[in-house]
């Protein structure tokens, strides 16, 4: 096992697999069955999910509600599927904690450092709902920030390429893809890798990163295994 503890960052949109919004069970079936495949190799497992499929704070200014009011409303988006992710991980046999930034006693423990690095040594799979707590702060600048608070050796941001191109794939059919890449790298080429609080962030604390492709059975695992899958920035 290459990685022994590692922060999975997943978008929310990757939940809605081909639905237009919210949650597509099949999808979240899927990503706890791969989750449990590493878990059972005695990897530690923190993972921080996004909240676009439900609402993306970014967005609330187009509907006229202040950026902050809607940054919150992004951040309680999270802890929905959080939730969620966390009864699919349950119902695979796996225990769980949720921790949130923001408090919610009722259906969360709140974050406190030491207590989520206490459940990763005990075996529990650690969701980070509600982002940092803070408005302005993406989910990936979350990522970052418990990754390095958790100690990780890794940062996996699980996404729907296997990797980083030179252009979006999916827009552009020469775009080339890289296997390795430098943060100074991909810095000078304005790759869109994280948004740049979450990028400095890794690049400051000497945090690996690997861009893979999350919806394809077995990368996950094969990930962890040491085999070179998505795109390596270090």
């Amino acid at each position: 096992m290459k990685y022994k503890r590692i922060l999975l960052k997943l978008s929310g949109e990757a939940l809605m697999g081909d639905q237009p919004f919210g949650i597509d069970p099949d999808r979240l079936e899927q990503y706890s069955k791969e989750i449990k495949n590493v878990s059972e190799l005695g990897a530690e497992i923190a993972i921080v999910i996004g909240g676009g499929n439900i609402f993306r704070g970014v967005d609330a200014a187009t509907i006229g509600i202040d950026r902050v009011q809607g940054d919150y409303m992004g951040m309680l988006a999270t802890v929905i599927n959080g939730m969620a992710l966390q009864g699919a991980l349950e119902k695979q046999g796996l225990y769980t904690r949720l921790l949130s930034g923001i408090s919610m006693d009722q259906v969360c423990e709140p974050f406190i450092k030491r207590r989520a690095v206490r459940h990763l040594e005990k075996g529990r799979i650690v969701i980070f709902g509600a982002g940092t707590g803070n408005p302005y702060f993406t989910t990936d600048s979350t990522a970052s920030l418990r990754a390095i608070e958790m100690e990780a050796d890794i940062v996996l941001k699980g996404t729907r390429v296997d990797g980083v191109y030179s252009s979006d794939p999916e827009k552009n059919p020469d775009a080339t893809r890289f296997s390795t890449l430098t943060f100074q790298d991909a810095y000078q080429k304005g790759l869109n890798i994280m948004d740049m609080t979450a990028f400095t962030l890794c690049m400051e604390n000497n945090l690996p990163i690997i861009v893979f492709d999350m919806n394809k059975p077995g990368n996950l695992l094969d990930l962890i295994s040491g085999k070179e899958v998505g795109t390596l920035i270090n």
